[in-house]
């Protein structure tokens, strides 16, 4: 039996594919298991890490903090 998705594949191959979307997800990847390794987030506890200049290319520890994710969702 497959594992299903809530996502089309259309939307897999025209956007999360593309390699600016790769990059991105890395880079956010890198980010939350630098926080969870020291200490500051754990896995399913709703907190995102923030970056507070809102550049996503901007990872500098000074520019990451970490909020709700309630709060972080609703800034954009």
């Amino acid at each position: 039996m497959g594992v299903t998705s809530s996502m089309p594949n259309w939307e897999y191959q025209k956007y999360h594919s593309s390699d600016r979307m790769k990059k991105e997800r890395v880079i956010r990847n890198r980010n939350r298991r630098k926080a969870e390794q020291g200490g500051l987030v754990r896995k399913g506890d709703g907190k995102h890490i923030d970056h507070k200049d809102g550049n996503v290319w901007n990872n500098s520890p000074r520019n990451l903090q970490v909020t709700a994710g309630s709060y972080n969702r609703r800034k954009q």
